[in-house]
Protein backbone atom coordinates (compact mmCIF):
# COMPACT_ATOMS: atom_id res chain seq x y z
CA UNK A 1 0.00 0.00 0.00
CA UNK A 2 1.22 3.39 -0.75
CA UNK A 3 1.99 6.01 2.00
CA UNK A 4 0.17 8.39 1.21
CA UNK A 5 -2.85 5.87 1.26
CA UNK A 6 -1.68 4.57 4.77
CA UNK A 7 -1.10 7.97 6.21
CA UNK A 8 -4.57 9.27 4.96
CA UNK A 9 -6.08 6.41 6.30
CA UNK A 10 -4.47 7.02 9.94
CA UNK A 11 -5.21 10.64 9.26
CA UNK A 12 -9.13 10.02 9.06
CA UNK A 13 -9.10 7.63 12.36
CA UNK A 14 -7.92 10.02 14.29
CA UNK A 15 -9.81 13.03 12.74
CA UNK A 16 -13.05 10.59 14.28
CA UNK A 17 -10.60 10.75 17.63
CA UNK A 18 -10.25 14.43 17.69
CA UNK A 19 -14.04 15.50 17.08
CA UNK A 20 -14.53 13.27 20.11
CA UNK A 21 -12.38 14.93 22.31
CA UNK A 22 -13.44 18.05 20.87
CA UNK A 23 -16.84 17.60 21.89
CA UNK A 24 -15.53 16.64 25.39
CA UNK A 25 -14.58 19.86 25.28
CA UNK A 26 -17.93 21.87 24.14
CA UNK A 27 -19.66 20.17 27.07
CA UNK A 28 -16.95 22.05 29.57
CA UNK A 29 -18.64 25.51 29.02
CA UNK A 30 -16.51 26.19 25.78
CA UNK A 31 -17.67 27.89 22.40
CA UNK A 32 -17.59 26.19 19.02
CA UNK A 33 -14.26 28.86 18.32
CA UNK A 34 -13.00 28.16 21.96
CA UNK A 35 -12.90 24.35 21.55
CA UNK A 36 -11.33 24.95 17.72
CA UNK A 37 -8.94 27.08 19.21
CA UNK A 38 -7.83 24.78 21.74
CA UNK A 39 -7.09 22.27 19.02
CA UNK A 40 -4.70 24.75 17.43
CA UNK A 41 -3.24 26.41 20.34
CA UNK A 42 -2.07 23.28 22.07
CA UNK A 43 -0.47 21.21 18.93
CA UNK A 44 1.14 24.12 17.32
CA UNK A 45 4.18 24.06 20.07
CA UNK A 46 3.99 20.41 20.08
CA UNK A 47 4.39 20.45 16.68
CA UNK A 48 6.99 22.86 16.41
CA UNK A 49 9.34 21.23 18.60
CA UNK A 50 8.45 18.10 16.74
CA UNK A 51 9.44 19.06 13.47
CA UNK A 52 13.03 20.62 14.86
CA UNK A 53 13.77 17.96 17.03
CA UNK A 54 13.18 15.08 13.79
CA UNK A 55 15.19 17.41 11.66
CA UNK A 56 17.99 17.41 14.57
CA UNK A 57 18.22 13.53 14.45
CA UNK A 58 17.90 13.38 11.04
CA UNK A 59 20.54 15.81 10.31
CA UNK A 60 18.53 17.68 8.04
CA UNK A 61 18.49 21.31 8.26
CA UNK A 62 14.85 23.11 7.77
CA UNK A 63 13.36 23.52 4.30
CA UNK A 64 13.90 26.38 2.19
CA UNK A 65 11.10 28.66 2.24
CA UNK A 66 10.18 29.82 -1.41
CA UNK A 67 7.82 33.04 -2.29
CA UNK A 68 4.87 31.37 -3.03
CA UNK A 69 4.97 29.53 0.15
CA UNK A 70 3.51 32.48 2.36
CA UNK A 71 0.90 32.84 -0.55
CA UNK A 72 -0.04 29.20 -0.43
CA UNK A 73 0.40 28.51 3.34
CA UNK A 74 -1.89 31.28 4.18
CA UNK A 75 -4.71 31.40 2.29
CA UNK A 76 -4.73 27.28 3.09
CA UNK A 77 -5.20 28.92 6.91
CA UNK A 78 -7.66 30.85 6.55
CA UNK A 79 -9.88 28.86 4.08
CA UNK A 80 -9.89 26.22 6.68
CA UNK A 81 -10.73 28.31 9.33
CA UNK A 82 -13.54 29.52 6.97
CA UNK A 83 -14.65 26.32 5.84
CA UNK A 84 -15.23 25.43 9.52
CA UNK A 85 -17.09 28.81 10.51
CA UNK A 86 -19.51 28.10 7.83
CA UNK A 87 -19.98 24.11 8.91
CA UNK A 88 -20.93 26.23 12.61
CA UNK A 89 -23.21 28.28 10.75
CA UNK A 90 -24.80 25.86 8.74
CA UNK A 91 -26.79 24.05 12.26
CA UNK A 92 -28.00 27.62 12.84
CA UNK A 93 -30.62 27.00 9.74
CA UNK A 94 -33.68 24.97 9.88
CA UNK A 95 -33.42 23.21 6.96
CA UNK A 96 -29.36 22.72 7.52
CA UNK A 97 -29.28 18.90 6.06
CA UNK A 98 -28.79 20.25 2.52
CA UNK A 99 -26.44 22.43 3.41
CA UNK A 100 -24.25 19.32 5.03
CA UNK A 101 -25.08 17.40 1.99
CA UNK A 102 -23.98 19.79 -0.47
CA UNK A 103 -20.19 20.41 1.88
CA UNK A 104 -19.83 17.01 1.06
CA UNK A 105 -18.94 17.68 -2.78
CA UNK A 106 -15.84 19.24 -1.63
CA UNK A 107 -13.75 16.28 -2.90
CA UNK A 108 -14.83 17.14 -6.48
CA UNK A 109 -14.09 20.43 -5.98
CA UNK A 110 -10.77 20.07 -4.52
CA UNK A 111 -10.45 17.64 -8.15
CA UNK A 112 -11.38 20.95 -9.96
CA UNK A 113 -9.16 23.02 -8.17
CA UNK A 114 -6.19 21.58 -8.45
CA UNK A 115 -6.56 21.75 -11.85
CA UNK A 116 -6.76 24.99 -12.04
CA UNK A 117 -4.72 26.17 -9.00
CA UNK A 118 -2.23 23.33 -9.42
CA UNK A 119 -2.36 21.87 -13.13
CA UNK A 120 -2.66 18.50 -11.20
CA UNK A 121 -5.64 16.59 -13.18
CA UNK A 122 -7.20 13.25 -12.65
CA UNK A 123 -8.37 9.94 -14.11
CA UNK A 124 -11.41 9.41 -15.73
CA UNK A 125 -11.59 6.02 -13.85
CA UNK A 126 -10.18 8.18 -10.46
CA UNK A 127 -13.11 11.02 -10.97
CA UNK A 128 -15.84 8.43 -11.73
CA UNK A 129 -14.84 7.06 -8.53
CA UNK A 130 -14.43 10.15 -6.58
CA UNK A 131 -17.81 10.56 -7.66
CA UNK A 132 -19.52 7.42 -6.33
CA UNK A 133 -17.64 7.82 -2.90
CA UNK A 134 -19.40 11.29 -2.56
CA UNK A 135 -22.95 9.55 -3.72
CA UNK A 136 -21.81 7.10 -0.83
CA UNK A 137 -21.15 9.83 1.66
CA UNK A 138 -24.18 11.78 0.74
CA UNK A 139 -26.16 8.91 1.28
CA UNK A 140 -24.42 8.06 4.94
CA UNK A 141 -25.16 11.89 5.62
CA UNK A 142 -29.01 11.56 4.41
CA UNK A 143 -29.87 8.01 5.51
CA UNK A 144 -31.22 9.05 9.32
CA UNK A 145 -32.85 12.25 7.39
CA UNK A 146 -36.48 12.25 6.68
CA UNK A 147 -38.30 14.23 4.17
CA UNK A 148 -39.57 17.82 5.10
CA UNK A 149 -41.75 18.00 1.67
CA UNK A 150 -39.76 20.51 -0.19
CA UNK A 151 -39.32 20.00 -3.94
CA UNK A 152 -35.73 19.94 -4.94
CA UNK A 153 -35.00 23.50 -6.09
CA UNK A 154 -36.66 25.43 -2.86
CA UNK A 155 -34.42 23.19 -1.01
CA UNK A 156 -30.87 24.38 -2.97
CA UNK A 157 -32.09 27.52 -2.92
CA UNK A 158 -31.06 28.65 0.87
CA UNK A 159 -28.56 29.78 2.27
CA UNK A 160 -27.96 27.12 4.63
CA UNK A 161 -27.14 25.52 0.41
CA UNK A 162 -25.19 28.44 0.25
CA UNK A 163 -22.85 27.85 3.40
CA UNK A 164 -22.69 24.54 2.50
CA UNK A 165 -20.66 24.52 -0.73
CA UNK A 166 -18.74 27.54 0.82
CA UNK A 167 -17.25 24.96 3.06
CA UNK A 168 -17.08 22.44 0.60
CA UNK A 169 -15.29 24.87 -1.67
CA UNK A 170 -13.10 26.39 1.00
CA UNK A 171 -11.90 22.77 2.37
CA UNK A 172 -10.97 22.52 -1.48
CA UNK A 173 -9.19 25.38 -1.28
CA UNK A 174 -7.22 24.55 1.87
CA UNK A 175 -6.18 21.12 0.27
CA UNK A 176 -4.95 22.02 -2.48
CA UNK A 177 -3.07 25.13 -1.50
CA UNK A 178 -1.59 23.25 1.43
CA UNK A 179 -0.37 21.13 -1.02
CA UNK A 180 1.63 23.74 -3.18
CA UNK A 181 2.94 24.74 -0.20
CA UNK A 182 4.92 21.01 0.75
CA UNK A 183 5.51 21.12 -2.84
CA UNK A 184 7.01 24.73 -2.73
CA UNK A 185 9.77 24.05 0.25
CA UNK A 186 13.29 22.50 -1.11
CA UNK A 187 15.67 20.23 1.26
CA UNK A 188 14.49 17.11 4.01
CA UNK A 189 12.25 14.60 3.10
CA UNK A 190 8.55 14.46 2.71
CA UNK A 191 8.05 13.79 5.86
CA UNK A 192 9.89 17.01 7.60
CA UNK A 193 8.69 19.20 4.76
CA UNK A 194 5.41 18.44 5.51
CA UNK A 195 5.99 18.60 9.34
CA UNK A 196 7.44 22.10 8.10
CA UNK A 197 4.06 23.56 6.19
CA UNK A 198 1.94 21.84 9.20
CA UNK A 199 3.87 23.86 11.94
CA UNK A 200 3.79 27.20 10.17
CA UNK A 201 -0.10 26.93 9.66
CA UNK A 202 -0.92 25.95 13.12
CA UNK A 203 0.94 29.04 14.48
CA UNK A 204 -1.05 31.03 11.91
CA UNK A 205 -4.46 29.78 12.90
CA UNK A 206 -3.53 29.77 16.41
CA UNK A 207 -2.55 33.48 16.11
CA UNK A 208 -5.55 34.55 14.15
CA UNK A 209 -8.09 33.07 15.94
CA UNK A 210 -6.40 34.15 19.00
CA UNK A 211 -6.38 37.53 18.08
CA UNK A 212 -10.50 37.01 16.98
CA UNK A 213 -11.21 35.37 20.08
CA UNK A 214 -9.99 37.83 22.82
CA UNK A 215 -11.80 40.48 20.51
CA UNK A 216 -14.98 38.75 20.35
CA UNK A 217 -15.26 36.15 23.22
CA UNK A 218 -12.38 37.12 25.78
CA UNK A 219 -13.84 35.28 28.45
CA UNK A 220 -13.38 31.92 26.32
CA UNK A 221 -9.04 32.12 26.90
CA UNK A 222 -9.32 31.23 30.50
CA UNK A 223 -11.70 28.21 30.15
CA UNK A 224 -9.41 26.95 27.44
CA UNK A 225 -6.12 27.25 29.44
CA UNK A 226 -8.35 26.18 32.20
CA UNK A 227 -9.18 23.12 30.00
CA UNK A 228 -5.86 22.23 29.07
CA UNK A 229 -5.65 18.35 29.94
CA UNK A 230 -8.02 17.97 27.57
CA UNK A 231 -6.77 20.69 25.50
CA UNK A 232 -3.50 18.57 25.17
CA UNK A 233 -5.32 15.30 24.14
CA UNK A 234 -7.27 17.19 21.53
CA UNK A 235 -4.05 18.92 20.10
CA UNK A 236 -2.23 15.65 20.59
CA UNK A 237 -4.82 13.86 17.89
CA UNK A 238 -5.71 16.87 15.37
CA UNK A 239 -1.62 16.73 15.73
CA UNK A 240 -1.34 13.16 14.25
CA UNK A 241 -4.15 13.49 12.31
CA UNK A 242 -2.75 16.91 10.16
CA UNK A 243 0.23 15.66 10.11
CA UNK A 244 -1.00 12.47 8.48
CA UNK A 245 -3.05 14.60 5.81
CA UNK A 246 -0.26 17.13 5.26
CA UNK A 247 2.47 14.13 4.40
CA UNK A 248 -0.46 12.41 2.05
CA UNK A 249 -0.92 16.20 0.93
CA UNK A 250 2.75 16.62 0.09
CA UNK A 251 2.56 12.75 -1.52
CA UNK A 252 -0.48 12.52 -4.19
CA UNK A 253 -2.68 14.94 -6.10
CA UNK A 254 -5.32 16.62 -3.23
CA UNK A 255 -8.86 15.35 -4.74
CA UNK A 256 -7.05 11.83 -4.57
CA UNK A 257 -6.26 11.85 -0.68
CA UNK A 258 -9.80 13.43 -0.48
CA UNK A 259 -11.37 10.84 -1.81
CA UNK A 260 -9.48 8.43 0.18
CA UNK A 261 -10.12 10.56 3.35
CA UNK A 262 -13.73 9.70 2.96
CA UNK A 263 -13.28 6.54 4.99
CA UNK A 264 -13.69 8.98 8.25
CA UNK A 265 -17.28 8.26 7.17
CA UNK A 266 -16.76 4.45 7.66
CA UNK A 267 -15.10 5.32 10.68
CA UNK A 268 -18.22 7.30 12.46
CA UNK A 269 -20.61 4.91 10.83
CA UNK A 270 -19.03 1.75 12.42
CA UNK A 271 -18.41 3.73 15.82
CA UNK A 272 -22.66 4.92 15.61
CA UNK A 273 -23.24 1.07 15.28
CA UNK A 274 -20.71 -0.70 17.67
CA UNK A 275 -20.35 1.69 19.75
CA UNK A 276 -23.43 3.75 20.53
CA UNK A 277 -25.56 0.84 19.47
CA UNK A 278 -27.68 2.65 16.57
CA UNK A 279 -29.81 0.73 13.97
CA UNK A 280 -28.46 1.66 10.84
CA UNK A 281 -31.03 2.53 7.88
CA UNK A 282 -30.62 0.37 3.77
CA UNK A 283 -29.62 4.47 2.53
CA UNK A 284 -26.70 4.29 5.33
CA UNK A 285 -25.42 0.40 4.27
CA UNK A 286 -25.70 1.23 0.93
CA UNK A 287 -23.27 4.97 0.94
CA UNK A 288 -20.89 2.54 2.74
CA UNK A 289 -21.05 -0.18 0.12
CA UNK A 290 -20.35 2.32 -2.19
CA UNK A 291 -17.52 4.55 -0.37
CA UNK A 292 -15.70 1.13 0.24
CA UNK A 293 -16.06 0.25 -3.94
CA UNK A 294 -14.85 3.96 -4.43
CA UNK A 295 -11.58 3.35 -1.97
CA UNK A 296 -11.07 -0.13 -3.81
CA UNK A 297 -11.07 1.22 -7.03
CA UNK A 298 -8.58 4.11 -6.29
CA UNK A 299 -6.02 1.98 -3.80
CA UNK A 300 -6.36 -0.59 -7.18
CA UNK A 301 -5.87 2.32 -9.46
CA UNK A 302 -3.24 4.13 -7.52
CA UNK A 303 -0.81 0.85 -6.25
Amino acid sequence: MPIWIAATIFAAFMQNLRFLLQHHLRKSALSTAGATWARFLYSAPIVACGVILYARLRGFDLPQIQPQFWAYIVLGSLAQILATACVVALFGFRNFAIGVTLKKTETILTACLGLVVLGEGVSVWVFAAIVVGVIGVILISDGGQKGDGQTLLPRFATKAAFFGLASGGLFGVSAVTYRGAILSLEGGDALLRSGFALAVACAIQASSLGLWIAWRERAQIGSVLHQWRIGLATGATSLLGSLGWFLAFGLQNAALVKAVGQVELVFTYLFSIFWLKERSTKKEVMGLVLILAALLAIILQEA
